[in-house]
């Protein structure tokens, strides 16, 4: 019995893979429990349609997120901060504050999306990674001045 899966199955396979089975285990358990449709001609049309559906919405996505890319990568986003001796500078610049001043930009960007490899706490230029997607990803310029 050949079944299309309709969520993941431990050890059968992923959600929208086409499986074979045995008769039993198909109608028992995939059929009765909503894990998984009988394989058909029809069915195998409604899975290529919502499959292409959903790579249209991915690619949909992404172009929005390189629009958002173009308008931000390498931008300079300036902090203002206060020094002791030495120019050293008082705490850390946090992705909360980034975020925030991200906000002000026009950009509602989640603070889970910023990449910081390294503390930003001495004045300067550090770079901080933006990955909003798995395949949008850029660098934003954070200028520290006195």
């Amino acid at each position: 019995m050949k079944i299309i899966l309709l969520k993941d199955v431990k050890g059968k396979g992923k959600k929208d893979d086409i499986i074979n089975v045995s008769d039993g285990y198909g109608n028992n358990y995939l059929i009765k429990n909503k894990l998984g449709v009988l394989y058909t001609s029809g069915s195998k049309k409604v899975l290529d349609t919502e499959i292409n559906k959903r790579k249209d919405e991915e690619e949909a996505l992404i172009n929005n997120l390189n629009k958002i890319k173009s308008k931000l990568e390498n931008k300079n986003i300036h902090f203002k901060v206060s020094t002791g001796k030495n120019d050293k500078v008082f705490g850390n610049i946090s992705s909360k504050q980034i975020v925030e001043e991200l906000k002000k930009l026009g950009f509602n960007i989640d603070k889970k999306n910023l990449k910081i490899d390294h503390e930003i706490n001495t004045l300067g230029t550090h770079k901080v990674l933006v990955e909003l997607h798995k395949k949008v990803k850029f660098n934003i310029n954070i200028v520290v001045d006195k």
